[in-house]
């Protein structure tokens, strides 16, 4: 989705200085931004779940509010939620909308609060951490618990992510890459006690995407020698790859470096059409880093994870297998793919 409607609205063009837990509140002066987050989770009987739980901030104007009702707002938040039953081979999807007017939804920093009716998350220690998430819709709920055991990653050039060339397509970006999760995922009648791990995404910015780029294919892995690869592949409209991809890895020590395009191979090897066949994904990808000697498949945990609501996308648990040094290597992980169903037929 373009970014319109961005004048008088601040950009991400300069280096900005992090501080916590401030950066994990609103900052109205952009027009989007989005607390993202995913992950794997499993039963002590080793029953597999994926989950989402997203919210986006997307400011209607730049000037200041004139209007006095109580419902009078500038701001209007969505909210997306899903679960990857793996056993059961069902994808569940639900989204939401509301102003921030009367505290239908909100955002706050201290203590860090972030809700869109009664789904929400809430940092519970003086740093935001551990973070407490809450969704639940029709028989498919989760109470989840994330404590992170690695340094927050700012991503791209000191968590400035450039997405095109024109100064400003950018956005302020810092992840959460490795985050110890415990709770409770119901679906229908039977609540099952899980853990495994989780991924935060944090990013605020004004406009993104370029004219001639299309969508985008997001990577966040976790692997089990305990790093973690993130990486995007922007698309332009006639289906080549943009030279603005990036990413990063994250070595078990919490310390991260670059990864430009030239330094990752990704390779798609098979696709997936939805069931109406209006869209065709790749569902199946070879992902190779030569100079940390990875070599990666990446396989969905079940082809249908297509959020088909409001914005039609596909945003999945993935599983990991390949090599890191000579040495097998498994994971999991998710995968975001946008602009699929924007493609000409």
């Amino acid at each position: 989705m373009k970014d319109q409607n961005t004048e008088g609205f601040s950009r991400a063009i300069n280096i900005h200085n992090f501080s916590f837990p401030k950066d994990h509140g609103p900052h109205p002066d952009y027009r989007t931004e989005w607390w993202y987050y995913t992950g794997n989770v499993k039963t002590g009987e080793e029953q597999h779940f994926g989950f989402q739980l997203t919210f986006f901030r997307t400011a209607l104007t730049s000037e200041p509010l004139t209007r006095e009702s109580n419902w009078g707002t500038k701001n209007i938040y969505m909210a997306h939620f899903a679960v990857t039953d793996v056993k059961g081979n069902r994808f569940y999807a639900f989204d939401r909308f509301s102003r921030d007017g009367l505290d239908l939804a909100g955002a706050k920093a201290s203590p860090f609060h972030v809700w869109l009716e009664d789904w929400e998350v809430r940092g519970e220690g003086q740093n935001s951490l551990p973070m407490h998430l809450l969704a639940g819709q029709d028989e498919i709920s989760i109470d989840l618990t994330l404590s992170s055991n690695k340094p927050v990653v700012v991503q791209g050039n000191k968590g400035l992510s450039q997405k095109g060339p024109t100064t400003g397509n950018a956005s302020y970006y810092y992840s959460f890459t490795r985050m110890d999760t415990e709770g409770l995922i119901r679906i229908g009648e039977k609540i099952f006690n899980v853990k495994g791990l989780s991924w935060m995404d944090r990013e605020w910015s004004t406009s993104a995407l370029e004219k001639n780029q299309i969508g985008w294919d997001w990577f966040s892995l976790q692997l089990s020698d305990n790093r973690e690869v993130m990486y995007y592949q922007m698309r332009r409209n006639d289906g080549s790859i943009d030279s603005m991809s990036n990413g990063t890895i994250i070595y078990t020590d919490g310390k991260s470096k670059f990864l430009s395009d030239k330094d990752v191979k990704l390779r798609v090897l098979q696709h997936w059409r939805t069931s109406d066949g209006k869209v065709i994904y790749p569902s199946h990808w070879f992902l190779e880093i030569p100079s940390e000697k990875l070599k990666l498949e990446v396989l969905p945990h079940i082809n249908n994870q297509e959020l088909n609501i409001t914005v039609r996308y596909w945003e999945g648990a993935v599983k990991v297998k390949g090599t890191g040094n000579g040495k097998a290597l498994t994971g999991n992980g998710y995968v975001e793919l946008t602009g699929y169903s924007d493609m000409p037929k």
